[in-house]
């Protein structure tokens, strides 16, 4: 192959590798070797001296990448355009790029997969081996990180991570002009409301642009697996729950954090996503004077919400009958808003729903707009009454 002006085309991967290497040897296999792009430019020219500028430029660019970021997958994380990337096993690399299934050209062998995936969790004292074949993280950015190795992955090591949105998505982007007003007269009249949906329908972006319509001079503490909202309010207290470190200490859940909200003189409690028996933590703050909390959960339809609220109760150790369950549900939940992803990549909001007594619900709105007036009352009386049907 021939470059330019009919020079021969370097081998511009082959010297990236060949430095790469040499910077692992010289850091002693630690894989985090100091460096500048000087350093990285000096041994590629000791290589290869032969090397035209732009070739040297991207045998620096890679060996950067590979010495402090995710290598080969960092100019998928610099495109905007995608949201999740797939390493499927050795060779093959998928995105979802504009709500859209792409496998990309790059290409990655067993052991470059297990360098990421080292590279992603030791830093957080987490690890990914024969012993603790599954794990899950987040990036720097608050990407979220799963990677599954042998012997679980058969076909050999899997990553996926899940881009996270630095860009406030507005609640109006998810409906209907009338439902979003709705929406954000809910939030304003403290009303509580569980977003449900599928894996990847848009649960947490509209969470974040449901929380993001709190009134300003409000307290509000988020609980998240792994953080991602972003609330533009001023007084906001961020809570992550932490796995089990290598050693199987250290893990702080989703409920224990729940229940340390309750001494910090919450006004608004936002929960990630409930998916065990923090449910029960959840409502019993929403029935103790937490109105106008919000959360998620995985679920097929309004009801189905409803349903999983109660199983997740009841999967605690708390002893409790289901009618018991189903009108503590019934006296925290106001609304159910259900979100679906539509051909194309699109999220938008399919239901909202109010619960019309234990274990009822009755529809308010649908895919065009309101369908009739809300039967809930405010939970804040200075937020006056809802915004009529159609209104924009």
């Amino acid at each position: 192959m021939s470059g330019p002006g009919g020079r021969p085309r370097r081998d511009v991967a082959g010297v990236a590798a060949r430095v790469h290497a040499r910077l692992l040897v010289a850091s002693g296999g630690s894989g985090t070797p100091a460096l500048d792009g000087a350093g990285v430019a000096a041994m590629a020219r000791d290589e290869d001296p032969l090397l035209a500028p732009a070739e040297l430029a991207a045998v620096v660019a890679e060996v950067l990448a590979r010495a402090t970021g995710l290598g080969p997958l960092e100019p998928l994380l610099a495109d905007p355009r995608v949201s999740e990337i797939m390493v499927s096993g050795p060779g093959r690399v998928w995105v979802e790029r504009a709500g859209a299934l792409q496998r990309v050209a790059t290409d990655l062998d067993g052991p470059a997969i297990e360098h990421l995936i080292e590279r992603i969790v030791a830093p957080l004292g987490l690890r990914a081996d024969r012993s603790s074949p599954m794990v899950d993280a987040r990036l720097p950015d608050g990407s979220r990180v799963n990677a599954v190795v042998p012997p679980l992955a058969v076909d050999g090591p899997c990553l996926t991570i899940r881009r996270f949105t630095a860009q406030a998505v507005p609640l109006a982007a998810f409906g209907a002009p009338d439902v979003a007003a709705f929406l954000a007269w809910a939030v304003r009249a403290r009303l509580n409301v569980v977003v449900s949906g599928a894996t990847s329908s848009g649960k947490t972006t509209l969470l974040n642009a449901m929380a993001a319509e709190i009134p300003a001079g409000e307290r509000i503490v988020t609980i998240e697996d792994a953080a991602e909202l972003r609330l533009p309010q001023e007084h906001v207290v961020r809570l992550e729950a932490r796995p089990a470190n290598a050693e199987g200490a250290g893990r702080v859940t989703v409920r224990d954090l729940v229940r340390n909200a309750l001494r910090m003189r919450p006004d608004r409690i936002v929960v990630g996503e409930v998916r065990d028996a923090a449910a029960l933590d959840m409502l019993q703050a929403m029935n103790t004077g937490h109105e106008g909390s919000l959360s998620t959960c995985h679920a097929n339809s309004p009801l189905d919400a409803l349903r999983r609220l109660e199983t997740m109760v009841l999967m605690g150790t708390v002893e409790l009958p289901l009618a018991a369950v189903r009108d503590q549900v019934a006296a925290a939940v106001d609304l159910v808003v259900q979100v679906a992803r539509r051909p194309g990549g699109a999220r938008r909001i399919v239901d909202v729903s109010e619960l019309a007594g234990a274990g009822v619900v009755s529809r308010l709105a649908g895919p065009a707009g309101m369908e009739r007036r809300p039967g809930c009352t405010p939970r804040d009386d200075t937020a006056g009454p809802p915004p009529d049907a159609g209104a924009t």
